[in-house]
């Protein structure tokens, strides 16, 4: 499935060249406040191309690079590489989905744990059983929810209600909108001439979202440094 589009509207002041704020839905803050669920090093692997700024990306090339000789039995590097996010929210659009964690997680359970009563599971395999001492390699997929099992996006997905309109800052602050709030904004920014503002409608995919992601941990002004290039 193709990772889904979102449609974004964007004040901008062309005169100062800079986005005043933006207007979205819920799909679009939904997204946004997932991404504050991503382990970091999710956030890692997905930068790794963007030319983050910082060392990081070379500690996870030396754990991806480090011969499983050196892992203890009990650990996976997967889990650091490709760690998951704990939050299980349906209805989040896959703008990530090629790019971010698979939905299916292993979890392991002791040969007992069919017939013997054992109830014990654990996401790294070779664990003992508290129950039994049995290592614990039986294999158990769990499959998260996502925006493709629960269908489009709902009122009962995602994080916030579709009720109303959401407003976003330059610097990423989200608040609900309302006709008192957006002349509020305009008269914050010191507007005088409405002529100077220019509404554009852009539609959201992979690119820009890593765009965002990155913009967001480097600066104030994302909206501005994405979509205008400043």
């Amino acid at each position: 499935m193709a990772p889904s589009k979102v449609r974004v509207k964007l004040l901008i002041d062309t005169k100062g060249k800079k986005v005043l704020f933006a207007e979205a839905g819920k799909d679009f803050v939904d997204f946004l406040f997932y991404l504050l669920s991503l382990p970091l090093g999710s956030v890692v692997k997905l930068l790794r191309e963007e030319s983050m700024c910082g060392c990081l990306s070379n500690l996870y090339e030396s754990i991806e690079n480090l011969n499983e000789t050196y892992v203890h039995e009990n650990q996976n590097k997967n889990s650091v590489l490709n760690p998951t996010s704990q939050l299980r929210v349906t209805g989040i659009p896959l703008l990530l989905s090629d790019h971010h964690e698979s939905t299916t997680r292993e979890f392991y359970t002791c040969p007992n744990s069919y017939g013997g009563g054992h109830r014990h599971m654990s996401d790294v395999k070779n664990m003992t059983c508290p129950s039994c001492q049995a290592k614990m390699t039986h294999v158990w997929s769990y499959v998260s929810p996502t925006a493709a099992s629960a269908g489009t996006v709902a009122e009962g997905g995602g994080f916030v209600k579709g009720v109303v309109t959401y407003t976003i800052m330059d610097n990423l602050e989200v608040t609900p909108m309302s006709t008192i709030s957006s002349l509020t904004l305009l008269n914050k920014f010191k507007v005088k001439d409405v002529a100077v503002l220019e509404e554009k409608v852009v539609n959201l995919g992979v690119d820009e979202v890593l765009k965002l992601l990155k913009a967001s941990l480097e600066c104030k002004t994302v909206l501005t440094t994405v979509f205008l290039g400043n």
